[in-house]
């Protein structure tokens, strides 16, 4: 196994297809692996959560006889009052989900490989790790804690946030018989009441149009709740926008809207990918909070999903009670930490 380092944007780009067909094989499956969002975060480092001046691109690639069988997309900040580390691209705020890219029969291999090429290569300006949002069922988890040991290297593992899931069955009525019974009482209420007091339509964009108008609208729906309002800012539209053309681009945008008498009152924007709907951030109209069109939204948004024989709604990250009155089970987002023990 080859091991060597990108640095450069433009050798990043020249990776795009072999990145893409690596990760369709991966261990590990998520919209955030792939190259168009996570190019897209690199453009402005998630809206800004990281210093731009103080980030390097570190991507680790290995290959065997010229097959690229392992990837560690990994960049190098030094933020004021943070210790210099090698972080995953992606993390922390905006992403949910990252981990390596690698061939399953590969994968220690390659993270043996890669913890020796960071230790020993000069090419590193810092040997500290310090990568986010690994789901606790990675196997990159036990294989880290694993070689760390044997390499005289620290191992930490924190816990950050849950992040509940859907496990969809075959049919409408068996999802329903699923929920408790006081929620399947409120779902039938909500959704008959809605449908009584106005013309109700569930609407997505369409892959074939451009997106902009859709994710502007989008936007200023996020704006009704307060927590979103202030996260939002000129940085963070620009990567947002950046993130609807690329998704829409890459076959991965479900922008799905709730029209209430013609009017947009609720939007989910979701990733389609591996047979599953990702929900990665909403908004809604507070003109038709008494209808409650977040909520039914989700309702004809699950619907949906198992007509079309989906595996999984998957929630993300967050606590928020709704997903587990919608039968999300938890799962958790980790964070590992490990820097190379100093020997006197």
């Amino acid at each position: 196994m080859e091991l060597s380092l990108i640095t450069s944007e433009n050798e990043w780009e020249a990776l795009q297809p072999k990145w893409d067909t690596l990760q369709a094989s991966s261990f590990r499956h998520y919209p955030f692996l792939e190259f168009w969002y996570l190019h897209n975060w690199w453009q402005n480092l998630g809206g800004g959560e990281w210093n731009q001046d103080n980030a390097t691109l570190q991507i680790i690639t290995a290959q065997e006889d010229g097959r690229l069988v392992g990837i560690a997309p990994l960049f190098c900040s030094h933020e004021s009052g943070l210790e210099p580390a090698l972080r995953f691209i992606g993390q922390i705020e905006v992403t949910d989900y990252l981990d390596f890219i690698c061939l399953p029969e590969r994968l220690e291999g390659f993270l043996s490989q890669m913890l020796d090429f960071i230790d020993e290569s000069n090419e590193f300006s810092t040997k500290h790790l310090d990568l986010a949002n690994f789901q606790d069922d990675s196997p990159s988890l036990a294989l880290l804690e694993s070689l760390c040991q044997g390499k005289q290297r620290t191992y930490e593992m924190k816990v950050l946030q849950p992040s509940p899931s859907i496990h969809l069955p075959s049919s409408w009525e068996e999802y329903l018989q699923s929920l408790h019974k006081k929620q399947r009482h409120e779902v039938r209420r909500k959704e008959r009441n809605i449908e009584r007091d106005y013309q109700v339509e569930l609407n997505f964009s369409e892959n074939s149009h451009d997106v902009t108008e859709d994710m502007g609208r989008f936007i200023e729906l996020m704006r009704n709740e307060e927590k979103k309002a202030a996260f939002l800012n000129p940085v963070t539209e620009q990567y947002l926008f950046g993130l609807g053309k690329a998704a829409h681009q890459a076959g991965r945008l479900n922008l799905a809207s709730l029209m209430v008498d013609g009017k947009q009152a609720a939007a989910y924007l979701n990733f389609f990918f591996d047979n599953k709907l990702w929900v990665y951030n909403t908004g809604w109209d507070p003109e038709f909070s008494k209808a409650s069109p977040g909520w039914v939204l989700l309702v004809k948004l699950i619907q949906w999903a198992i007509e079309q024989g989906l595996d999984e709604v998957d929630l993300m990250r967050g606590d928020e009670e709704y997903k587990y009155r919608f039968g999300g089970i938890d799962r958790h987002v980790v964070q590992v930490v490990s820097e190379k023990v100093k020997l006197f």
